[in-house]
């Protein structure tokens, strides 16, 4: 049974399309073994907890480098603990140390509301709507030291019709987010692929 540790900072609706997906079969063999996270008020926490999952708050604790450093090697602990396969970024408003990344090499899934390498960082839907982009998406990737950055794993795309508004792009490209995360991390559990370079391959015969 393969272990996911989500990590979210707001309501958590990448981690609710997580647990359907693994109630639904889309994600085999797979439980959710922890939900973690830096916002103790994250109603994520609240809808984890009322699934019956284990959810904990870790706040960092004071500013600077040494904080966040110490604040990562509790997140690494609670991780290591549950005896996690693969950590999931869902909503998660941290960029992670590179202790974190080296902690779990390949083992730290991202979803990004934009087709990287276009519109990194924050308020990626309303980087794409006011650049005038007439396709949109989402990413999956493997989390490393850089931001938005990691070997992708799979993309969807979004038309950006000419009626739309920012909100009504970012709401299309959630439903995909919800569909691509759930496909990632099948992949990736599955072993069955290999990394090149910055390429994700599967195997032959795979997905």
């Amino acid at each position: 049974m393969h272990r996911l540790g989500i990590l979210l900072s707001g309501r958590g609706s990448n981690f609710l399309a997580i647990h359907r997906a693994i109630a639904e079969g889309r994600i085999p063999n797979t439980e959710i073994a922890v939900v973690l996270s830096n916002k103790p008020d994250a109603p994520g926490l609240d809808a984890a907890r009322s699934l019956g999952l284990k959810a904990l708050a870790i706040p960092q604790e004071g500013k600077g480098p040494e904080a966040r450093a110490a604040h990562d090697a509790r997140m690494i602990a609670a991780l290591q603990e549950a005896g996690i396969d693969l950590v999931c970024l869902a909503g998660y408003m941290r960029i992670i140390t590179p202790a974190f990344v080296a902690a779990f090499p390949n083992r730290i899934l991202n979803v990004h509301p934009s087709l990287l390498p276009a519109f990194p960082g924050l308020d990626a839907q309303h980087q794409a709507f006011d650049y005038g982009a007439k396709v949109a998406g989402c990413t999956v990737h493997f989390v490393d030291e850089a931001v938005d950055h990691g070997v992708i794993i799979l993309q969807k795309t979004v038309p950006v019709l000419d009626e739309d508004t920012a909100e009504t792009l970012s709401a299309r490209i959630l439903v995909e987010e919800h569909i691509a995360y759930a496909e990632a991390i099948a992949r990736v559990l599955s072993g069955e692929y290999r990394i090149e370079g910055r390429h994700f391959l599967k195997q032959a015969g795979t997905f």
